[in-house]
């Protein structure tokens, strides 16, 4: 057993941390670097434009979750 926790066999998959999303007040959000690469969803407030960092996006799985998660149909991409 102390071994499976070193080496990491029975690693868990993180999930989406919660967050009290508003469809009135906020979209659903992916930010995308054009220099690198990253990729992180979240929130962007529609009034002041400010951004909530909800979870890094590293393929289409995590991009399923995150829509899941949040009952989101679409998410629009910001570079």
């Amino acid at each position: 057993m102390l071994f499976d926790f070193i080496f990491g066999k029975n690693k868990k998959t993180p999930s989406v941390p919660p967050y009290d999303y508003d469809p009135s007040k906020e979209k659903p959000i992916i930010r995308a670097s054009i220099c690198t690469g990253e990729q992180v969803a979240g929130f962007k407030d529609l009034v002041t434009g400010e951004f909530h960092e909800i979870m890094l996006i590293r393929d289409e799985k995590d991009v399923e979750d995150f829509k899941k998660a949040y009952g989101v149909e679409k998410v629009e991409k910001e570079y």
